[in-house]
């Protein structure tokens, strides 16, 4: 009897908005959260930039997308832009 093992990876996913474009075929995606403060209760607006890799070139600053866990690129990229949620409006 044999059985087949499926392998499924849960990848951690983010949704951001493109901040710079300017390297090849990488996007700085700033993501956004909201975070409870642990004194005063309020919630507190916490961000963090990360690096994903783009492989066409076709992403501008203000864009919404997806990006996903995924494994080291190079020394600051491990995430990867997986979908395109919004296109920024060109004014």
């Amino acid at each position: 009897m044999t059985q087949e093992t499926q392998k499924t990876t849960l990848a951690r996913t983010l949704v951001g908005k493109v901040v710079s474009n300017k390297m090849q075929k990488t996007v700085t995606v700033l993501v956004e959260r909201k975070e409870m403060h642990p004194l005063y209760g309020k919630f507190v607006l916490v961000s963090k930039k990360y690096h994903a890799h783009c492989e066409s070139n076709d992403l501008n600053e203000g864009d919404t997308v997806e990006i996903s866990e995924t494994r080291p690129i190079s020394k600051t990229k491990a995430w990867t832009v997986t979908k395109v949620l919004k296109k920024a409006e060109i004014i």
